[in-house]
């Protein structure tokens, strides 16, 4: 059993409006991702975002950070605090060729290792479409407590710790990772 997480906070400075809004094949990129995450069918599924953004009033429950302006970091936290399952799979709003087969394969390596489970691309990770286990949140918690919110520092410590493991993409699997951060990453969409 897992729950399920939209990213969908972030300031989106760089689009000019919401990128939660921003059309890609006809549709609104939050719709995408909730199609994405809901063909993993999770027990609980919640967006991480502004109580007012384009999402809002349908139906899906939306929390706020509980450390508003952390990134990421902030939406990872309240997420993993509201949840009632021992996994959380997290999906951030900007990767729209993210699918739905390889968030079920993050899913199975977790539920077979009893971890939480993050791509790894070479030597970077891909924190944004990964699954998290229900024991990191006191990690998260003191990593709140100082001024580094990165998520690249949350995995190296969940890494040491052997919270989460790495699970490396095949390269045909590297395109599910492109993101959407300005209007010119919309074209030919």
């Amino acid at each position: 059993m897992f729950s399920a997480v939209l990213l969908a906070g972030g300031k989106s400075s760089r689009m000019g409006f919401d990128k939660a809004a921003a059309v890609v094949r006809g549709q609104a990129l939050w719709r995408w991702q909730m199609e994405t995450l809901q063909a993993i069918q999770p027990h609980e599924l919640f967006i991480s975002g502004k109580s007012d953004g384009p999402y809002a009033g349908q139906g899906i429950e939306v929390i706020a950070d509980l450390h508003p302006e952390r990134g990421p970091l902030g939406g990872l936290e309240a997420a993993i605090s509201r949840m009632r399952t021992p996994l959380l799979c997290v999906l951030a709003v900007d990767l729209p060729w993210m699918t739905a087969a390889f968030l079920a394969a993050l899913l199975e390596v977790a539920a077979q290792n009893g971890r939480g489970v993050v791509p790894r691309n070479g030597e970077a990770f891909e924190p944004l479409a990964a699954v998290y286990p229900r024991a990191m949140l006191g990690l998260i918690a003191e990593q709140m407590e100082g001024p580094d919110y990165s998520m690249r520092r949350l995995i190296r410590r969940a890494l040491d710790l052997d919270l989460v493991i790495p699970y490396p993409l095949a390269k045909e699997d590297r395109g599910l990772f492109g993101n959407v951060n300005s209007p010119a990453d919309l074209t030919g969409s």
